[in-house]
């Protein structure tokens, strides 16, 4: 693959932060290489690559870094404008996508991780957050 069109995405094959961007890829039918990063044993490359948070996913293209998998998403449906799109034309449908994929990856997950790793009370303290945070994801898909 010619350096100027070449696409690598840096990440974990169980990662679904990393499973977003490569569904998009394959959505777009953009050839990628995937490089396998260890976690605890990160590569000089993914620090050099996302300096700032160390972490997965990181597309490379053009030999041009970007991290955070919504980042990303949004720079495949700009960069490759063959159908089907990733996320709506409008820029209101687009903003109300953009702002639930945020919350689904910032409350939502985070809501599941501590329901998981509670005990007792903590834990059903969680699971009611949980169900709240879904509630209002539910209430927030009707508009």
């Amino acid at each position: 693959m010619a350096e100027e069109t070449r696409v690598i995405l840096h990440g974990r094959r169980l990662s679904p932060y990393v499973k977003r961007v490569e569904m998009a890829l394959k959505i777009k039918g953009i050839p990628y290489e995937f490089v396998q990063e260890d976690l605890k044993n990160k590569s000089p490359l993914l620090l050099k690559y996302n300096p700032v948070h160390k972490k997965i996913p990181v597309l490379v293209h053009n030999g041009k870094p970007l991290a955070e998998s919504l980042v990303i998403l949004e720079y495949i449906d700009e960069t490759w404008k063959t159908s089907p799109q990733l996320l709506p034309e409008d820029p209101y449908r687009r903003a109300r996508v953009c702002f639930w994929a945020s919350f689904l990856h910032q409350q939502l997950f985070e809501a599941l991780v501590l329901v998981i790793r509670a005990n007792g009370e903590a834990q059903q303290k969680a699971i009611k957050q949980l169900c709240n945070q879904l509630k209002l994801f539910e209430d927030g898909m009707k508009d």
